[in-house]
C-alpha cells in the first residue's frame, strides 16, 4: 500500500513516523509512506533529515520520504489529510494528481466539513471521515511530543464499507495505531466537535493546559455553557452522540489529558491561524440557521479572532 500523508505537523508527522517504522520493522518492500508538503524547503530538509519522536511511545528517530511535488510520488493507494481545517481545500487539490481509481482520502482534522470540502475536489466516494485520539505536540520541525495513545475510528459518511477500508484498519493495526470502522462516522466527528468546542478555545483565550480548564469556577462553568450549546444544535440535526453525557465526557477528556497543551492555544502561542471557524464557528453557524441562541460560542469565536488579529500588538 502507498500513503500519502499531506501535511507535516504534529499529526502529519506522528503518522508518517509510525507507519514508516512497521514497514521498515517488518520488511515490507511493497508498502510506502510519503509526506507531502507544499513547501518546498521544508520538504526537502524532513527528507534530509530524521523525524525525532520522545513520549509515550520512547524516545527515537526514523527517516520518512517527503516532497513538495506529487509527480515524485505517483499514484496513492491512500492519502490522509492533516492540515489545518483552512487549508483542506488547497490540500484536497494538492493531492488530486495522487488519486487513482482506486485510492480513498483520509481526513483525521478537527473540525466539521472537511469531508463535505474534499468530497468536492476530489469525488465523495473516495472520502473517509475520521477522528483520532492520538496525541502529538510539534516542538520544532521535524521533532515532537507523542503526549498520547488512544483509538482511531474511520468510516464514510454513506456507512458503507468498502473493502480497501478493511485493509487501512488491518495496516494501522499492525502499526500500532489502534484503529476500527464505524459506520456512524458523523456522530462521531460531531462527538469529537464538542469536545473540541468545550477546550479549544477557552484554552485559547486563558492560556492554560486542558486539566486547568475544569479546576476554575469561571472556566468550568464557561465550558460548560459552551458544550450545553453545542449539544442543543446536535439535537436538532438529529445528530447522535456517541456518550450518553458528553458534558461528562468533555470534563473526563479535560482530566485524562491534564498537561496536554489543545492544538488551538499552540497555534495562538506561535501567533497562528487557529481553527476556530471550524470548531466553535460551526456551532454558532449552524445554531443560528437553526434558531438556536448560542452567546457563549459566539463570544469564544470573537476572542479567539481578536487573538489571532492582535498578534502584532498584543503585549507578550
Amino acid at each position: 500500500m502507498k500513503i500519502v500523508i499531506v501535511g507535516p505537523g504534529a499529526m502529519g508527522c506522528l503518522f508518517a513516523a509510525i507507519l514508516t517504522k512497521y514497514i521498515s520493522c517488518a520488511r515490507q518492500n511493497k508498502d510506502e509512506v510519503w509526506l507531502l508538503d507544499h513547501k518546498k524547503e521544508r520538504a526537502l530538509s524532513i527528507s534530509q533529515n530524521e523525524i525525532i519522536l520522545e513520549g509515550v511511545s520512547g524516545n527515537w528517530r526514523i527517516k520518512v520520504r517527503a516532497t513538495s511535488d506529487p509527480k515524485e510520488i505517483g499514484q496513492a493507494d491512500l492519502v490522509i489529510i492533516c492540515v489545518k481545517s483552512y487549508d483542506t481545500k488547497s490540500a484536497a487539490s494538492s493531492a488530486r494528481e495522487l488519486v487513482g481509481e482506486n485510492t480513498l482520502v483520509l481526513t483525521l482534522q478537527n473540525g466539521i466539513g472537511n469531508v463535505e470540502i474534499i468530497g468536492e475536489v476530489i469525488g465523495q466516494e473516495k472520502v473517509i471521515g475520521g477522528v483520532t485520539n492520538m496525541g502529538a505536540t510539534l516542538l520544532e520541525m521535524g521533532k515532537l511530543r507523542h503526549a498520547g495513545s488512544g483509538e482511531t475510528v474511520i468510516g464514510r459518511i454513506d456507512g458503507k464499507i468498502p473493502v480497501q477500508m478493511r485493509a487501512i484498519r488491518e495496516l494501522f493495526n499492525k502499526a500500532g495505531i489502534e484503529t476500527r470502522i464505524s459506520r456512524d462516522i458523523k456522530g462521531l466527528l460531531w462527538s469529537k466537535l464538542i469536545i473540541n468546542v468545550g477546550i479549544n478555545a477557552l484554552t485559547a483565550v486563558t492560556r492554560l493546559p486542558n486539566g486547568k480548564l475544569i479546576e476554575f469556577e469561571g472556566t468550568r462553568k464557561i465550558l460548560r455553557d459552551a458544550v450545553t450549546e453545542a449539544i442543543k444544535v446536535a439535537k436538532r440535526k438529529r445528530i447522535k452522540l456517541i456518550y450518553d453525557d458528553p458534558l461528562a465526557k468533555v470534563e473526563a477528556v479535560c482530566e485524562a489529558t491534564a498537561e496536554n497543551i489543545s492544538s488551538m492555544l499552540q497555534d495562538a502561542l506561535r501567533k497562528k491561524r487557529t481553527e476556530i471557524d471550524f470548531i466553535n464557528g460551526v456551532i454558532v453557524r449552524q445554531a443560528q440557521e437553526l434558531g438556536i441562541p448560542t452567546p457563549v460560542n459566539l463570544i469564544l469565536v470573537d476572542l479567539v479572532k481578536t487573538i489571532e488579529a492582535s498578534y502584532k500588538s498584543a503585549v507578550s
